[in-house]
């Protein structure tokens, strides 16, 4: 088998439309009148066994559903008895989970083919997840290589829960609160962008309520902090510290001071341990850098607000710096008061031998977190498709124009270019920048991050990036509690921040992923990491709240102190086996120079994942695009779209320049990298966002099927190597244990590992109704085919 073979969408759909099959949700339970010699022999009128797939349906939306033809005698609970006792899935508890609640004779909708299967089992509720267990997961054959060893396939952490919705004669509501009435169906929205949907027509009444009311309350309502199940897993889970963990964790003073050696920072700047025990400030960490120049006085008059906190030291000299900002609205005399200080400051550190200091407010500069809040809620709105393909298929026809109304690619262009910016104060003009921010740990983590990553090769390691996060973010005090809203208290302060750093990170790792020693799929778990709540990572707004929560409330020294684990302890989540995709192959150990660096060519059925390049002011067009069909979409995947962008018009000229010339010489993968910026080089992070969803999925393509030619290629390569030199042989077969994995890539699916093996979908369903709405079948007749790739077919 070869890739999928896309057809012309307006030639699809002008082809018949298939009727539509019977939809599980239409089954009609009777009571059985006599038994059926058929049922028994396994054959249901043609049908398959209700066991296996409870009926089929397209899913749609649009049309009524036929009336089913097809009557079953036999119950829900008849057809579970017939199951055999060996598929029973048991309920794998972890330490200090709790079962809660649970409903048998749930079903669960899959989605197959483009037609919807009918899976059923139990759905159970604990304090840290919900879980279905279905015939499904008994079965061994379709066993997944990289898999999570605590969270399932059809698992569902409580942190992890977006949105649940009930559906009451088809009409869907909000679930929130105390319920009068229980619904015939649950709609779960995931963070992670699952959507699960639970027929619970056939459950008893009483189990509905118990299992809806639970979910509804464990998930939705606020929380206090130690009642987090990270505090219940760390009480009853063993100790179990990784040694191996090669992540600096940056709580001891010798990390900071073997940093400081590190970037040569150490002749200018010095570490402090004058907040031991938080008498500076609880927002601050334990230890932190600062000029030699400034007084400790200084540093403790205002809790350390206008004090600049060293972030890193560049080759040359010049450093990268943060602060946080004075309330803006204050009395006269205390705003004066707070101007001589920050005055005072600024002439210490702006005399040699310091270089010129620039001071950048990202608050003015940047949106909000309201802003990206916003542009993420509505992002996120394209991926949550309802099970079914038209919905998806419906947005591919408004696909650009809904992308650039989210305006979160416009965001992320907008960080990237902010750390460009910062980039070439410190590296072309050898000046010292300062970022300031209302409290310098929300978008000062960010582009003080991306900066690193984008000047010091060490980040961009493995184990380099993990202590820039634990530095910049754990270290720094951003809220993870407040902006991933661990404890439901407080939407306002929820923000994709972190994400949002880890969408700019995977812009540079797709543009050149030689230079990064961890692939996008590190990225992407990273991501998921978030709402598994037995890693203290993620769950505390600073340093100062996590250790004032260590002590427990036992009684002996070893249950009186918590002991939690970290997220850098992957061993913990995958295999060794698993955990080899999480590690670039393609990694450049050495400074190699290319000849050019050539943009590669985008396959023609994908579907377009980013946007040209747009002002920042609002167009008083409607879209991007004056008409979605018109001939101008059939050039935008080529190299015309290079031609209809000048970016120069909205960068200035320094800028402008250091950022041609930069791209204009050969690519150093352990030197400074500057990300693409303009037009379609910011794209939709597809693993993340559109994983879930079989229609986006390519069979045996995407970058999973180049990234296979290419470990052969050095496969081929070693094993000449080892037939030269026979006494290097375990040093040379080291480190290809991806391989096996990815062999038969044809089978694979362009959103590998999280899609493993496309079920046998060639092509998309495209409803002919949404074509027909917007134009006649003589139009769509009398226009060209987009593109026809059928030189393949099976």
């Amino acid at each position: 088998m070869g890739g999928v073979n896309y057809v012309s969408r307006r030639r699809a759909a002008l082809q018949p439309e298939e009727p539509d099959e019977e939809s599980w949700e239409e089954l009609v339970l009777l009571p059985p009148p006599r038994p059926l010699a058929s049922a028994a022999a396994g054959s249901w009128g043609g049908q398959e066994a209700p066991g296996a797939m409870l009926g089929k349906g397209a899913g749609g939306s649009g049309a009524k559903p036929a009336k089913p033809s097809f009557v079953s005698y036999v119950s829900p609970e008849e057809i579970h008895i017939k199951e055999p006792i060996e598929k029973e899935v048991n309920l794998h508890l972890l330490p200090g989970e709790l079962l809660l609640c649970e409903a048998n004779t749930v079903l669960k909708c899959v989605q197959e083919d483009g037609s919807n299967r009918g899976a059923c089992g139990k759905l159970i509720c604990t304090n840290f997840k919900i879980a279905f267990l279905g015939d499904e997961s008994a079965s061994d054959d379709n066993e997944p290589e990289f898999k999570n060893k605590i969270i399932g396939e059809n698992d569902i952490t409580l942190h992890c829960i977006d949105h649940i919705y009930g559906v009451y004669d088809e009409k869907k509501k909000s679930l929130s609160g105390q319920l009068k009435k229980y619904p015939d169906k649950l709609i779960i929205y995931c963070k992670d962008l699952r959507v699960f949907h639970f027929c619970l027509r056939y459950t008893k009444e009483e189990e509905v309520k118990r299992i809806v009311s639970g979910i509804v309350h464990h998930s939705q309502t606020p929380k206090l902090l130690k009642r987090l199940f990270l505090f219940s897993y760390a009480t009853a889970a063993p100790t179990n510290a990784d040694t191996q963990n090669q992540t600096v964790m940056f709580d001891a003073i010798k990390d900071w001071r073997e940093e400081l050696e590190r970037t040569k920072g150490n002749m200018k700047y010095k570490v402090l341990s004058a907040n031991e025990a938080y008498k500076v400030s609880e927002k601050l960490p334990l230890y932190f850098v600062v000029p030699m120049s400034l007084s400790e006085e200084r540093i403790l008059q205002y809790q350390g607000r206008g004090i600049p906190i060293w972030c890193w030291s560049c080759h040359n000299g010049a450093s990268l710096l943060k602060m946080s900002a004075f309330p803006k609205e204050q009395e006269d005399n205390t705003s004066q008061m707070h101007k001589i200080f920050l005055d005072g400051v600024y002439k210490t550190i702006n005399k040699p031998p310091y270089e010129v200091l620039k001071t950048d407010d990202l608050s003015s500069s940047l949106p909000s977190l309201q802003d990206i809040q916003a542009a993420y809620t509505r992002f996120k709105q394209l991926f949550l498709i309802d099970n079914n393909s038209t919905d998806f298929w419906d947005t591919d026809v408004k696909w650009f124009s809904l992308l650039e109304s989210t305006n979160w690619l416009e965001i992320v262009r907008r960080c990237l270019k902010k750390a460009i910016e910062v980039v070439e104060y410190l590296e072309e003009q050898n000046t010292n920048v300062l970022l300031v921010e209302e409290n310098a740990s929300d978008l000062c983590c960010v582009i003080s991050s991306l900066v690193q990553v984008m000047m010091d090769s060490h980040y961009r390691t493995k184990f380099g990036f993990q202590s820039l996060i634990q530095k910049e973010w754990v270290m720094g005090g951003h809220c993870f509690l407040d902006r991933c809203n661990h404890l439901r208290q407080n939407d306002k302060e929820e923000a994709p921040v972190f994400l949002l750093f880890l969408d700019c990170v995977w812009q540079l790792v797709q543009q050149y992923p030689p230079a990064f020693e961890f692939t996008e799929t590190y990225l992407t778990v990273l991501s998921d990491s978030l709402y598994i709540p037995i890693f203290s990572t993620f769950f505390f707004n600073s340093q100062h709240q996590k250790d004032a929560n260590m002590s427990g409330e036992g009684h002996n020294a070893q249950s009186s102190h918590f002991r939690f684990l970290t997220v850098w302890d992957w061993s913990v989540q995958f295999e060794p086996k698993a955990q080899v995709l999480l590690n670039n192959p393609l990694y450049v150990d050495k400074p190699k120079l290319d000849k050019s660096q050539r943009k590669t060519t985008r396959f023609k059925h994908h579907r377009q994942l980013s946007l040209p390049l747009t002002q920042t002011k609002s167009s008083p067009k409607r879209g991007f695009f004056r008409e979605e069909t018109d001939h101008f979409i059939k050039n935008i995947l080529g190299k015309r779209i290079s031609k209809l962008i000048n970016s120069s018009d909205e960068l200035h000229n320094n800028f402008s320049e250091f950022y041609d010339s930069w791209h204009c010489k050969p690519v150093d993968f352990h030197g400074l990298l500057l990300p693409h910026i303009e037009g379609p080089g910011i794209k939709v992070w597809a693993q993340r966002y559109l994983r879930w969803i079989p229609e986006a999925q390519l069979l045996g393509g995407g970058t999973v099927a180049t990234a296979t030619k290419i470990l052969d290629m050095i496969e081929e390569v070693q094993r000449l190597q080892k037939k030269m030199d026979e006494k290097h042989s375990p040093t040379v077969t080291q480190g290809r244990e991806a391989l096996p994995m990815l062999r038969n890539s044809a089978r694979l699916s362009s959103l590998f590992p999280f899609a493993l093996l496309q079920r046998h979908s060639l092509k998309p369903v495209l409803p002919t109704s949404t074509w027909k709405d917007l134009e006649d079948e003589d139009d769509l007749a009398k226009r060209d085919d987009e593109f026809v790739d059928l030189s393949e077919v099976i």
